[in-house]
C-alpha cells in the first residue's frame, strides 16, 4: 500500500514539493486525520475542518515560517499544527505535557503569535508588518486569518482602522462561515450574509471604506481558486482583505448540520460522525445549567431581569432565557467591553442585568467593570462562568485571576458559592436588589448535588459559615474547592475545622476574628492565584489586627498553568485532595 501524502509531510517545505493536482487528495487525508484524532482525544473539531483547504493553500503559496501567519483565536489551527512538524505528536493535543490546543510561540516557530482569545490577529499582524517595514524587509508577507464572528469585535476594528492608513504589506483573510461557537450576530453579520461566492456586497462596503483592497468572496474549499487568488495577492502592495466563504465542519455530515454541537463535540465515532452517548442519568447538573435554569425562574417572577452574554449563549446556558424570553436576553457577539457597559446602562434605568461572562473573557472588559460599573456603583450582577482551572484549554482560558482583579475594586461584592444550591441562593439574593455590583464566580462542569432545585433563600451578604468543627487547625476555603477540602479532611484522624467563605468581599470579619483567636495554624484554599487572592485578604486582616497566626495559602502559584485535566492541574497547584491532605499533615 503506497504511503499517504500526509505521511511524507513534516514541514511546509515538503508540502511545496507536491503538484497542484495532488493537493485535493492531501486535503482529504488531512481532514480524515483530524477527524480520527479528535474523535478519540477530543478538542475543537468544526473550526479545523472548515479551514483544511485554506491551511494547505497558505502554506503552499507562502514561505512560512519566513512569511508570518497568525490564526485568530486558534480553534481552527489543528491542520496548521499537523502540517508544521507536529503530526506525529498531534495525538497529545490538549493533554498534560502535550501539544497546546492553540497556537503557542514556545511550541513552534510556525506559531508566530500566541492566541486563545478572539480578535487579536489583525493588530498582531500589523505590528509584525510595521516591524518588517522598519527593518527594510519589503518581501516578507504577513497574513492574518480571522472569522466573521471575531472581526465584529471592537479590537479587530481598531486594528483595521489603523492598518488602513499604513502602507504595510499585510493580508487579512476573512473566513466567513456565519458562526463562531454559536451563530454570529449583529449588523456586520447581516451585511456579510449578502455576500455570495463571486458577488461581494457593493453598497457601503465597510472594508473598502477603511482603505483596504477587498477581494472575493471566493469559495474557501476550492483549492484551485484559493491558490490562484493567494498567488496574485502576493504581488499587490498595501493592506488587503480576502473574503472567503466556508462551511464550519466541512466534510463531516453531522458537523456541518450541527455546528454548535460539533464545535467541540467530545468523543464521537470517526466512521459515522455520531456522538458517543454519555449517560447523564442521575448525574449532578453543570453549574452553567444551574445558572441558566435559575435565571429563567427568577425572570418569570421579575420582569426587570435581563440577561446579557458576549457570544456564549450555549456555553453559559443563557440560551434557556433566550428561548423563553427572547426580548429580554441578549447575545451581543464577541464584545465583552460592550456587554459590561450595556449592562451598566440598563442598571441606570432600573433593570436588573445579569451579565454572564467567562472569567478569562471578563479580563477583556476590566476598564468597563471599574469605570462604568463600580465607580458609579451600579448593581450589575456578573455571573463569572468558568472560574478557576478549566482543564484542557489551558493558560489562555483558566479563570484564575478574577478573585485578585475583582477584590481590589471599590464597591464590588465578590462571591463564590461552594455548590449548586448556594449558587442558586446567591442568584436569588442578587435578583432582589443590591446596593453594589456583585460578581458570582463558579466553575466549568458538574457539581456534586443532584437535588439542587430547592426553594431559593435570601443570603446575608458577607456571611461565612462553619462546615466542620475542629481543634488544632482551621482551613478557610472559598468556592467549590470546598469539596476537595471536605474530602481531604475526612480521612485525617484529627478533627480539622473547615470554614467556607461564600463571600470573598466583604469578608465575614466577625467570624474571621474568632477563627484567628481560636486556631494558631490556618490554611487558606482557593482555585485562583495566591498573589492578591482570597488568602492574601485573610493575611491582610490578620496583620491589620496584629494576629500572629501561622497562615499558609494554597492556590495557583505565580506562574501560568498550562493544559491538562482539571484533576492533574489541581495536583500541580497543590489543591487536589492529596495536596491539601499533605499540607494539613505537615502542620499537625
Amino acid at each position: 500500500m503506497p504511503a499517504s501524502l500526509l505521511s511524507k509531510i513534516k514541514h511546509p517545505s515538503d508540502l511545496r514539493k507536491l503538484s497542484d493536482d495532488q493537493l485535493p487528495l492531501l486535503a482529504k487525508e488531512l481532514r480524515d486525520f483530524v477527524i480520527n484524532i479528535v474523535a478519540t482525544k477530543e478538542g475543537h473539531l468544526g473550526a479545523s475542518l472548515g479551514v483544511i483547504e485554506l491551511t494547505i493553500a497558505l502554506h503552499y503559496i507562502f514561505d512560512t515560517p519566513n512569511d508570518l501567519l497568525v490564526w485568530d483565536v486558534g480553534h481552527q489551527a489543528y491542520p496548521h499544527k499537523i502540517l508544521t512538524g507536529r503530526r506525529e505528536t498531534f495525538h497529545t493535543n490538549r493533554q498534560l505535557n502535550g501539544l497546546s490546543g492553540f497556537p503557542k510561540r514556545s511550541e513552534s516557530e510556525y506559531d508566530t503569535f500566541g492566541v486563545g482569545h478572539s480578535s487579536t490577529s489583525i493588530s498582531a499582524i500589523l505590528g509584525m508588518a510595521i516591524a518588517s517595514k522598519l527593518k527594510g524587509d519589503t518581501n516578507k508577507q504577513h497574513i492574518a486569518v480571522i472569522g466573521d464572528a471575531s472581526i465584529a469585535s471592537g479590537m479587530a476594528f481598531e486594528g483595521l482602522n489603523h492598518a488602513g492608513v499604513t502602507d504595510t504589506n499585510m493580508l487579512v483573510i476573512l473566513n466567513d462561515n456565519a458562526i463562531g461557537i454559536d451563530p454570529s450576530v449583529g449588523a456586520l453579520k447581516e451585511y456579510l450574509t449578502k455576500a455570495k461566492v463571486g458577488v461581494k456586497p457593493r453598497t457601503n462596503n465597510i472594508i473598502e471604506a477603511l482603505n483596504f483592497n477587498y477581494f472575493g468572496p471566493i469559495d474557501g474549499h476550492d483549492l484551485s481558486s484559493l491558490l490562484n487568488t493567494l498567488e496574485r495577492l502576493k504581488t499587490i502592495e498595501g493592506p488587503k482583505l480576502l473574503h472567503i466563504i466556508t462551511t464550519k465542519g466541512k466534510g463531516l455530515k453531522q458537523a456541518e448540520e450541527n455546528q454548535v454541537k460539533y464545535h467541540a463535540p467530545g468523543k464521537f465515532n470517526a466512521s459515522t460522525g455520531d456522538l458517543i452517548p454519555k449517560d447523564s442519568t442521575d448525574l449532578p447538573p453543570k453549574f452553567q445549567d444551574v445558572f441558566g435554569h435559575t435565571l429563567v425562574e427568577l425572570a418569570q417572577k421579575n420582569d426587570k431581569i435581563v440577561g446579557i452574554t458576549p457570544a456564549m449563549p450555549t456555553g453559559s446556558s443563557l440560551k434557556y432565557m433566550m428561548q423563553e424570553m427572547p426580548d429580554r436576553a441578549f447575545d451581543v457577539g464577541i464584545a465583552e467591553q460592550h456587554a459590561v457597559t450595556l449592562a451598566a446602562g440598563m442598571a441606570t434605568q432600573g433593570l436588573v442585568p445579569f451579565c454572564t461572562i467567562y472569567s478569562t473573557f471578563l479580563q477583556r472588559a476590566y476598564d468597563q467593570v471599574i469605570h462604568d460599573v463600580a465607580l458609579q456603583n451600579l448593581p450589575v450582577i456578573f455571573c463569572v462562568d468558568r472560574a478557576g482551572l478549566v482543564g484542557a484549554d489551558g493558560a489562555t482560558h483558566h479563570g484564575v485571576f478574577d478573585i485578585a482583579y475583582l477584590s481590589c475594586i471599590p464597591n464590588m461584592i465578590v462571591a463564590a458559592p461552594a455548590n449548586e444550591i448556594e449558587l442558586r441562593h446567591m442568584l436569588y439574593t442578587a435578583s432582589l436588589g443590591l446596593e453594589h455590583p456583585i460578581a458570582i464566580r463558579y466553575p466549568r462542569g458538574r457539581g456534586h448535588i443532584i437535588d439542587w432545585k430547592v426553594s431559593p433563600q435570601k443570603l446575608e451578604i458577607g456571611k461565612a459559615n462553619c462546615l466542620n468543627k475542629g481543634t488544632k487547625i482551621a482551613i478557610i476555603s472559598t468556592g467549590t474547592i470546598a469539596h476537595n477540602v471536605t474530602q481531604a479532611i475526612e480521612t485525617i484522624e484529627e478533627n480539622i475545622a473547615h470554614y467556607h467563605f461564600g463571600f470573598i468581599k466583604p469578608l465575614d470579619t466577625t467570624l474571621l476574628q474568632k477563627i484567628l483567636q481560636q486556631y494558631q495554624t490556618i490554611i487558606t484554599v482557593e482555585d485562583g492565584v495566591i498573589k492578591g487572592g482570597f488568602g492574601s485578604s485573610i493575611i491582610e486582616f490578620a496583620n491589620q489586627y496584629k494576629f500572629k497566626n501561622n497562615i499558609t495559602s494554597l492556590g495557583v502559584p505565580d506562574q501560568f498553568i498550562h493544559h491538562g485535566t482539571t484533576d492533574e492541574l489541581y495536583e500541580i497547584c497543590g489543591i487536589s485532595i492529596k495536596g491539601i491532605q499533605k499540607v494539613v499533615l505537615e502542620n499537625l
